[in-house]
């Protein structure tokens, strides 16, 4: 909204009303918003959230310093969600189709953690919202995403027709090098033109195109709801989700301006993505909404995000990757979220197939998710937190490396 207002007048050469035009000012401002509604607006709710009791019921693991936890006030995923849509209301272009799309993501997954953390603390069932009804809301954002950036004019990506030297300056035959692409492409990392596109397994089955549609959203509903949950898994402990989600932003920020400026795309031979740029905006306010809401949620909590944050932060992450063609990375940038899925997923596959084989279940980890092994060991909340916080930046590093890295 803001950035209208101001563009109206620049129009009437109102002074320094054209700074609003800037990307960078505008993604810069989101963020400043965003940290200003997350420790104000963070406080006021956490303050209403104790009075109405609305707290964590905590399942007794035999972990230390779990009983410190019951009460702590749940459901502080709201100030995320706020701390993230607001801040890109003012500041989007909201006619903007990625802008558009991360918006929805945003509220229809945090009305479905929202839905699931209603039911376990109003309605005191600890199992909350059906699992169906999880995978139904993950499904539809699925759908959406992929017919949007399939079928929509608006998504499509330019790639490099020939590879011709140019004055970076000459912005006109600079653009000419780019070609529209309507095919579902993504980038390969670590691979020199590294595109690859969907509908090359789907041609020895059929060539319409309604079958590498499908393929494509069957792998879009897949990444969606691996990273959700991965997500929500990893929400075990104080900043663990929070601090990583942060850091897995900013790679995708640095992702995101260099996939919508064809300078830089040109000189790094990485997709051009028109509008994509915009995107900064929008992970300025959700890097700004996960650092301030860290400044409650850091060791020890004074609220939690719930299914309210976690399912909607891992739901962003998923398609914001999709949707600057970079969710072959997601296992790299991702690392914390596929560890402590995979924890859970092979902990459960190999207690049943020694269950059957000997009789007896048997377990690879002291406890799932991984976090909850090393609480097992001995080592202290804030220091499993901050060691796993390094690792994220190293995996950090190791995405934005690929970029030249091939």
């Amino acid at each position: 909204m803001l950035y209208y207002l101001f563009k109206y007048l620049d129009r009437l050469d109102f002074p320094a009303a054209g700074v609003f035009q800037f990307l960078s000012f505008r993604a810069a401002l989101a963020v400043m918003i965003s940290l200003l509604i997350s420790l104000v607006f963070g406080s006021k709710l956490i303050d209403l959230l104790r009075k109405k009791l609305i707290g964590e019921t905590v399942r007794d693991l035999g972990l230390k310093g779990q009983k410190e936890k019951q009460g702590t006030p749940t459901m502080g995923g709201l100030i995320i969600l706020a701390s993230i849509v607001v801040p890109t209301i003012l500041c989007a272009k909201l006619e903007n189709s990625y802008i558009i799309l991360m918006l929805i993501t945003t509220v229809v997954l945090g009305a479905v953690g929202f839905l699931d953390d209603y039911i376990k603390v109003f309605k005191k069932n600890k199992e909350g919202l059906s699992g169906k009804f999880k995978i139904v809301g993950q499904i539809g954002i699925g759908l959406l995403v992929g017919c949007t950036l399939y079928f929509s004019d608006a998504t499509q990506v330019k790639k490099e027709i020939h590879q011709k030297q140019i004055n970076s300056s000459n912005i006109e035959e600079l653009k000419s090098k780019w070609m529209i692409t309507d095919q579902p492409i993504t980038s390969i990392p670590f691979i020199k033109n590294n595109e690859f596109n969907y509908a090359w397994i789907t041609q020895t089955i059929s060539t319409q195109r309604w079958v590498s549609y499908a393929l494509y959203c069957l792998v879009i509903i897949f990444i969606v709801t691996a990273v959700s949950n991965g997500a929500n898994l990893t929400d075990g402990l104080d900043g663990l989700a929070t601090g990583s989600s942060a850091i897995i932003g900013i790679v995708l920020a640095v992702f995101a301006y260099l996939s919508g400026n064809y300078i830089f795309a040109d000189y790094l031979n990485i997709m051009f993505i028109p509008g994509s740029g915009e995107l900064v905006i929008f992970m300025g306010a959700f890097i700004g909404a996960c650092i301030g809401f860290l400044w409650h949620n850091s060791y020890p909590a004074q609220v939690f995000m719930g299914d309210t944050g976690s399912l909607a932060l891992g739901g962003i992450i998923a398609v914001f990757a999709i949707a600057i063609r970079k969710e072959l990375l997601i296992p790299i940038f991702c690392g914390i979220f596929l560890a402590e899925n995979l924890s859970v997923v092979l902990q459960v596959a190999y207690f049943k197939y020694s269950k059957k084989k000997y009789g007896a279940g048997r377990r690879i980890l002291l406890m799932s998710p991984l976090h909850h092994h090393y609480q097992k060991k001995g080592l202290h909340e804030a220091k499993i937190v901050a060691r796993f916080w390094i690792i994220g930046i190293i995996l950090a590093v190791i995405s934005i490396a690929t970029l030249k890295l091939r």
